[in-house]
């Protein structure tokens, strides 16, 4: 069972800037990352095949945030830039077989960052 941990969020300004990572204790296949708002439900944020040659973002975060992986360092990252206020939530990382939007593909998860964006 690979554990992954979550490190980087914290308090920023809107227009600021945040770098997401999400290390894991083995070798993983696909990685993504969601978030959950308080009273929302959790939502796909972006996702990145094993070779990182296959990314997927949710329209909210494209042209923003960049996902990435050192596959040699088993992590991944998620930069995040010209953050919202609607941004804030609880981050969280996971990983699985493919590199879907569905939370349900995904085996292992996280125990999430939280981001909160200041407007």
């Amino acid at each position: 069972q690979v554990q992954l941990v979550e490190s980087g969020g914290g308090l920023v300004q809107a227009g600021g800037s945040l770098r997401l990572s999400c290390a894991a204790s083995g070798r993983t296949y696909a990685m993504g990352w969601f978030r959950q708002a308080p009273g929302k439900e959790r939502e796909f944020v972006a996702t990145i095949s094993r070779s990182g040659g296959s990314t997927i973002y949710a329209d909210s975060v494209k042209g923003r945030f960049t996902i990435s992986r050192d596959n040699a360092k088993n992590t991944m990252y998620l930069e995040m830039n010209s953050l919202k206020p609607e941004d804030t939530a609880v981050y969280y990382c996971a990983a699985g077989g493919v590199a879907v939007i569905s939370a349900n593909a995904y085996t292992n998860w996280g125990q999430g960052t939280q981001v909160t964006v200041s407007s």
